[in-house]
């Protein structure tokens, strides 16, 4: 059975690995996707006994949510669902964030809708606006948990000074932001400390660095023309190159351990205690199978230390 870690001040008990669906229903997101495929990751997710789903309903424009919905049918309840609202999209894809209140429930009603249920566990708001006071934002959050609409409220991509006026605003038990080997801008910007110390979860996605720590791709490794992370500053050409030469090295870690690198990679996250979770994506069953080999082993702390020898040398 997978361990599980409490979030921050909530009563979620959940899997230190849980399931991120951008790649389920994700149309918007990836090419050559199937909704069938997408299906298979949330059943052999729940058969595996991994209770934690993170979505948005950005993913798909709303498909990902209804993926789950009818994936998990009457287990629905049976486990835990965050999803996040901010980002709106019209007829024509013309992308904008609104966290206005009024807005914000909005997107509420509709991912509720798609996922076929009364409530969300943990339900976040995706990014900072320009336009709308958190506090005003949070406030929202605030009145959708006494209605009973969701049990816990989280922000994500907010930096430490948003994160900050978030928490003073209302009860904020989880942040998501982007976190891995190749990317500690939370550490070096005092997020993660701010998380230790005001007991908030912090549940890190892009654990494996959107793919290059799956330790799959080779030095002439291209994404696709569609692909959503050509905007991901890990790929541009010399980064990515540079960060295949790393990735040659941490194998050597992981080796030592019996594991693949993205094994090492999500077992580095998950050395801090307040980190319940990592989100592992998946486009295929086998992958989701193979995210569960993370469990049940540390890194120890000397090999951390070499980690950080070879990110910094």
């Amino acid at each position: 059975m997978m361990k599980k870690r409490k979030v921050g001040s909530s009563n979620l008990l959940v899997t230190e690995i849980s399931l991120g669906t951008n790649a389920v229903g994700g149309h918007n997101l990836y090419e050559n996707i199937d909704d069938k495929d997408g299906i298979n990751l949330v059943n052999k997710a729940f058969d595996l006994g991994v209770n934690f789903f993170d979505t948005a309903d950005v993913y798909g424009l709303g498909r990902s949510e209804e993926l789950i919905g009818k994936a998990l049918g009457k287990r629905i309840n049976d486990v835990y669902i965050a999803t996040k609202g901010s980002i709106k999209w019209d007829d024509k894809l013309n992308f904008s964030l609104d966290n206005s209140p009024e807005y914000l429930r909005i997107a509420l009603e509709r991912s509720l809708k798609r996922l076929n249920r009364d409530y969300i566990d943990l339900y976040y708001i995706h990014k900072p606006d320009e336009n709308t006071p958190i506090e005003d934002s949070v406030g929202a959050l605030m009145r959708f948990k006494e209605e009973g609409k969701i049990r816990n409220c989280g922000v994500s991509n907010f930096n430490l000074k948003q994160l900050t006026e978030a928490n003073k605003s209302g009860k904020i038990v989880a942040l998501q932001s982007e976190y891995h080997i190749l990317n500690r801008k939370v550490e070096r910007e005092g997020i993660l400390y701010f998380c230790m110390n005001n007991n908030i979860g912090f549940i890190p996605y892009g654990t494996l660095g959107f793919g290059i720590l799956a330790g799959k791709y080779d030095k002439d490794f291209k994404l696709e023309k569609g692909d959503w992370r050509n905007s991901v500053p890990l790929f541009t050409p010399d980064a990515f190159q540079k960060n295949i030469l790393i990735v040659e090295k941490l194998k050597e870690i992981a080796q030592k351990y019996d594991a693949s690198l993205s094994h090492l990679a999500q077992r580095w996250v998950l050395r801090h205690s307040f980190v319940p979770t990592t989100i592992t994506g998946a486009k295929k069953s086998e992958q989701v199978e193979d995210n569960w080999k993370a469990t049940g082993w540390d890194l120890s702390e000397e090999d951390i230390e070499v980690i950080d020898k070879i990110l910094y040398a």
